[in-house]
């Protein structure tokens, strides 16, 4: 007889992580809050306490901003070469992966995803995005202009590429690891310093980070860490007269706020914000497949991601085999906590969002729809949710019109193909969109169509450090990822000579 796996035990150094009370990382040094406070991180598959964090405020953001101003300006990081800053980024990938198992432990437990997973995926792509940006440290370039209208050899005209300068970065809390990589290493391989604030949900493996970042050797105030709330320092990095560019990921909603505060100073601005994705699926796709990924462009991370497949568009001659397929596959997910072997869903990362999820399914339910797989809260511990399909939905209901950010599904039956691209567009976001079919010319078509901006084909959730990813509409502002990002750290300078 088979016997179940044995739930692992918690690492000796992340129990040692854990147990300390947390400081911020403010010019190379660990310190306490200015005023003092702390906040509780807590383990979202218990509701338990799990770490005390420093809380960092206005004062706190105000410190690590002028530290990374004199980085900037003045410190051994503007004096760098960029193979200098390459070699750093390259060793901080390489401590990242030493350390795999203690970030994959961190995050599952501060975030509540199956540390399965988080190993797998998570901590590799952090790895893989330092590496990646460290060879972009020595690609970043100018151009020679030919003027058009003066003599050849009149004029010598060229462009240089320069760090943007301070930067603020905010991430959210679904990807805590991952987000922090994406927004700090295209920075630094640009030459600008940082002030990070992680989500004060799960800051843990973002300060972490920041004893790698000191243990691989970067100077001091080139990365500052300041937790806090979004209200407070948040706030007050985004609206910092010394900011040069903020970048945000995170809610729709937020992502306004963060463009009102940034105006005092006209700071740049990058955003990657919510998401409705259609995920389109035409009678002639390789159902076993389409069935599939429809069920992980949900559920994966527990739905908690802005480019979920949350609007699940079905050809009508496939509709009752997809539902009832992708109605199993949400059945047979082991919703559990993250370090349990068997896990395939984790918690949902808070109290808060466990109740915003159960408003929406109350809230879909109330308005005539019915679930055909889940509905509901899993048990009265921890934040949990079933995965969820609902059916009988309608394009006035709030599940169909919002953002649920979790495990919930409306699928929608349609007859036409060549009009399924008016209802993949009927959103406020333009975020990312699945289409399946063996058609290569019905998959090309449809894909240029839809207002998104990533489209995948017989596919989804395929992220590469190389591949950008940003949205249409009010999914965002700019692009994350590849070489493109790098346009959001750098400023172009105009150089003319007469000679």
């Amino acid at each position: 007889m088979a016997t179940a796996a044995a739930t692992p035990s918690i690492d000796h150094n992340v129990s040692s992580f854990v147990a300390k009370t947390h400081k911020l990382l403010i010019n190379g040094k660990w310190t306490a809050a200015a005023s003092g406070k702390t906040f509780a991180s807590y383990n979202p598959a218990t509701g338990e306490v799990l770490a005390n964090v420093a809380e960092g405020d206005r004062e706190d953001i105000d410190r690590a901003v002028k530290a990374a101003r004199a980085a900037f300006e003045t410190g051994p990081w503007s004096k760098m070469s960029p193979s200098e800053r390459g070699r750093l980024m390259w060793k901080l990938g390489d401590l990242v992966e030493k350390y795999l198992e203690e970030f994959a432990q961190l995050e599952s437990l501060d975030n509540g995803k199956p540390l399965k997973v988080a190993r797998a995926a998570d901590v590799p792509l952090a790895a893989d995005h330092f590496r990646y940006y460290a060879g972009w440290a020595t690609k970043i370039e100018g151009n020679t202009i030919p003027l058009g209208l003066a003599p050849r050899g009149k004029f010598l005209a060229y462009t240089l590429r320069e760090p943007v300068g301070v930067v603020g970065q905010i991430i959210p809390w679904n990807f805590p690891l991952l987000m922090a990589a994406w927004k700090i290493a295209p920075a630094l391989a640009a030459g600008c310093t940082i002030v990070l604030k992680p989500a004060e949900q799960t800051p843990l493996t973002a300060l972490r980070l920041g004893e790698l970042i000191q243990e691989a050797g970067f100077p001091d105030g080139v990365v500052n860490i300041v937790p806090g709330y979004g209200e407070t320092a948040g706030a007050a990095l985004a609206a910092h007269p010394d900011v040069d560019k903020v970048a945000f990921t995170g809610s729709t909603e937020v992502g306004k706020l963060i463009l009102q505060a940034a105006a005092g100073n006209l700071k740049k601005v990058s955003l990657e914000l919510g998401g409705k994705s259609p995920n389109v699926v035409l009678d002639d796709a390789d159902m076993d497949k389409a069935i599939a990924g429809a069920a992980s462009a949900i559920f994966f991370n527990q739905g908690q991601t802005c480019c979920a497949g949350s609007r699940l568009f079905i050809e009508k001659g496939s509709f009752d085999k997809v539902v009832d397929g992708i109605s199993k596959e949400a059945d047979k997910i082991r919703v559990r906590p993250g370090f349990d072997p068997d896990s395939d869903m984790g918690p949902l990362v808070s109290e808060e969002q466990l109740n915003r999820v159960c408003g929406y399914l109350e809230s879909g339910l109330k308005e005539g729809a019915k679930a055909t797989a889940g509905g509901a809260r899993v048990g009265d511990k921890g934040y949990f949710v079933k995965p969820t399909v609902l059916v009988n939905t309608n394009d006035k209901m709030k599940v169909v019109r919002e953002e649920i950010f979790g495990p919930v599904v409306t699928a929608t039956p349609f007859s036409d193909p060549n009009d399924i691209a008016v209802a993949a567009n009927d959103t406020i976001y333009g975020l990312a969109a699945g289409i399946w079919t063996r058609d290569i010319k019905k998959a090309h078509t449809l894909a240029a169509k839809i207002k998104a901006g990533t489209v995948w084909i017989n596919c989804y959730n395929v992220f590469d450090a190389a591949l950008p990813f940003g949205g249409y509409k009010q999914s965002g502002w700019g692009r994350e990822m590849g070489h493109e990002v790098l346009e959001h750290y750098t400023e172009i300078k105009s150089v003319c000579a007469a000679l």
